[in-house]
């Protein structure tokens, strides 16, 4: 895992750390120091820690014009032990939605397994994103977690699936990712 890298080809777009809005503004990282590991697996010093043991976080672009971030996760989501979706919107999302960001693109295909507890914080999400006219969508699950999500109920409060699913993310730039998710949403919402 410790050569699994955040996306990087946009950077010449944003950094997180050069972001003054963000939470890891003026963070440095190291490319040889490896301090964050999931279990007994260490990972690359770029992703940045959300505040769970084992799932982390880039913020690969924000866009608070169009009121947007694209999110690459990379770990367990683990909200049984470690309430990770809650750390998650608590630590990281309500941050960005108090920039005005009600549009996020969470890329999963490193999410390694999901262990779901209750909803509580998806539902408050899902509510507080609608409400702005703005929604969740996840890109590439692995098959096993997008299982996992629909068997616990917790699909019903993101859009997935299907063409979200074998999106070539990493051959646009990030706002082409941006239009055809949102184009993919406002179809499913029948917008």
């Amino acid at each position: 895992m410790h050569t699994i890298e955040p996306y990087w080809n946009w950077r010449h777009h944003y950094t997180v750390e050069e972001d003054e809005r963000s939470p890891w503004f003026g963070e440095e990282h190291s490319e040889f120091e490896f301090s964050h590991a999931v279990y007994d697996h260490v990972i690359h010093p770029q992703w940045d820690n959300l505040g769970s043991t084992t799932l982390y976080i880039k913020v690969l672009f924000a866009d608070y014009d169009e009121g947007y971030a694209i999110f690459e996760l990379i770990g367990e989501w683990n909200d049984l032990l470690h309430n990770d979706v809650m750390l998650l919107k608590r630590n990281i999302v309500e941050h960005f939605m108090a920039q005005g960001i009600t549009k996020f693109i969470l890329i999963g295909e490193n999410v390694l397994n999901f262990h779901p507890s209750d909803d509580e914080y998806y539902s408050e999400w899902y509510e507080e994103v609608s409400d702005a006219d703005g929604w969740i969508a996840l890109l590439n699950i692995r098959p096993h977690v997008l299982e996992d999500l629909q068997h616990a109920n917790i699909d019903q409060y993101f859009l997935l699936g299907g063409k979200l699913n074998s999106m070539p993310w990493r051959t646009y730039e990030p706002e082409a990712v941006f239009t055809l998710v949102e184009s993919m949403v406002m179809r499913r919402l029948g917008a």
